[in-house]
């Protein structure tokens, strides 16, 4: 059977764009299509930007910082409008290099949303059908609401790139890394942030100790920290009697959440009908500006016609696929966030890499998804790699090395930051199986532990590492002695 292209891709993220260049440099003919806009969720509506507003939103603190080291700094107002139209234009920028990538890979682009239309087919928005030996879906996810009555009026994290203004306050739903890391960096840019977290804890499944240092951080900072709370009901606070004396408004004071009410602007987001009024599980009645749902996310698989084409769908709607991303229909492979696997693009680009080498090298390549390094960038940042101290002392018993202290910089600013190092090592073979570290730059240090992690480094070729010093880092090769077994 002759066919179009060997390989469609659906979705212009990281993965599918990866794929599709690697493949075409096989020989192969390749198309792809995107219905929005190319770079996909990292690009275009998370990690880049995401990344821009953390730099912005760490200038206060480092300009402190420097009147303690003795320079004359004289600290102004962040002007919110000037950032934003340099980030799109950054946005812009990278979309731009993304398509140039595609267009000197050979690859045709298709700017429309393609479904499936059989195990070989795919239908474009105008009704074209395209045949393709194999079909690749790279649609990535999207951020979810809650099932809760006017949760509409809330935004999620794609909506908060698009902000016209900076509100007052928010109330951000959620304790996991989305939601403490738009917490600190709205914090940071001088919003007035509180946060409903329904466990009883930030950061289920990272580690705990590590969790609890950036907790303590946040509030220090001044994030009010609700643990235990969820939003019972929410409405626009024009429609609520918020004038009682019975109730509290954490968000913003009475009169002024009264006035806000009586005066509602929505011209912060198209999707913002105003200030809204909040009740929580704890009994608290609030009023703020936003209310930001940073609850979960789906995958984007609704309306592609694939359980119709024989793709079976899993938990919150993701695609099933085995270890060669391959789906239950032979032709149709799945990576990225569409497969709720490991939702971070670098998984997704390797994911695509071994995707290439199986269906166009002729070399079958299993997907590693053990030992994968990651960052929080909340303030400090977090960087973690392989088994939390819970996780390991489940498995065997363990060791764990462990220090925390006041890092030179921030002690010499009279800040009271403390750093987290932390190593969880195999008591029967001295293997580290964890490394988390908090601090600042806890990202950039964590890329480096986990090379060694992957490779098997004992707790013994950790201390044989000369320090480098005086930095932070050094304490990783200097901790001698375990704090506790587990």
């Amino acid at each position: 059977m002759s066919f179009d292209y060997d390989l469609f891709v659906i979705g212009g993220g990281s993965g599918g764009v990866r794929a599709a260049r690697v493949a075409s440099a096989t020989g192969a003919k390749v198309a792809l299509a995107e219905e929005y806009r190319m770079g996909g969720t990292c690009v275009i509506r998370g990690c880049v930007p995401k990344k821009l507003m953390v730099f912005a939103s760490s200038y206060e603190e480092q300009m402190h910082d420097a009147a303690s080291y003795g320079w004359d700094v004289k600290i102004g107002k962040f002007e919110w409008s000037g950032f934003r139209k340099k980030m799109h234009t950054e946005l812009d920028r990278l979309e731009g290099i993304y398509r140039k990538l595609l267009d000197g890979s050979d690859v045709m682009i298709y700017d429309s949303r393609a479904v499936l239309d059989d195990p070989h087919t795919v239908k474009l928005a105008d009704g074209t059908k395209i045949t393709a030996k194999h079909i690749l879906v790279a649609t990535g996810g999207h951020p979810v609401r809650p099932s809760l009555a006017n949760a509409d009026l809330g935004l999620v994290s794609n909506d908060i790139f698009l902000m016209e203004e900076l509100p007052k306050d928010v109330l951000i739903v959620g304790g996991g890394y989305i939601a403490c890391e738009f917490a600190c960096i709205l914090h940071g840019l001088g919003v007035n942030v509180s946060m409903y977290v329904r466990g009883a804890g930030l950061l289920r499944g990272f580690d705990e100790e590590a969790c609890g240092l950036i907790s303590e951080a946040m509030q220090s900072r001044g994030i009010n920290i609700h643990t235990g709370t969820t939003i019972v009901e929410m409405a626009p606070a024009a429609d609520i009697d918020i004038a009682s004396d019975s109730k509290t408004t954490m968000g913003a004071p009475v009169d002024v959440a009264r006035d806000l009410a009586e005066n509602p602007k929505s011209d912060t987001d198209p999707e913002a009908a105003g200030p809204i009024w909040v009740k929580g599980s704890n009994g608290t009645e609030q009023v703020f500006q936003h209310v930001i749902f940073a609850t979960g996310r789906a995958a984007n698989t609704d309306g592609l016609g694939l359980e119709a084409a024989g793709v079976k769908l899993g938990r919150g709607g993701a695609i099933d696929v085995d270890e060669y991303s391959q789906t239950a229909v032979p032709s149709i492979f799945a990576i990225g966030d569409v497969t709720d696997r490991v939702q971070l693009t670098p998984v997704a680009i390797r994911e695509a890499m071994a995707f290439v080498d199986t269906v166009f090298n002729g070399k079958p390549t299993k997907v590693d998804h053990d030992l994968i390094p990651s960052a929080v960038f909340t303030q400090p940042e977090m960087g973690t790699v392989g088994l939390t101290e819970e996780q390991a002392s489940e498995q065997e018993e363990v060791e764990i090395y462990c220090t925390s202290f006041r890092p030179m910089q921030s002690a010499f600013a009279e800040r009271p930051d403390r750093v987290l190092m932390k190593l969880v090592v195999s008591k029967a073979n001295r293997t580290v199986l964890g490394c988390h570290i908090v601090a600042d730059g806890a990202g950039e240090m964590i890329q480096l532990a986990a090379i060694a992690i992957k490779m098997g480094a004992t707790k013994e070729d950790f201390d044989r590492t000369v320090a480098v010093h005086p930095t932070m880092s050094e304490e990783l090769v200097t901790m001698k002695e375990p704090v506790r077994t587990a």
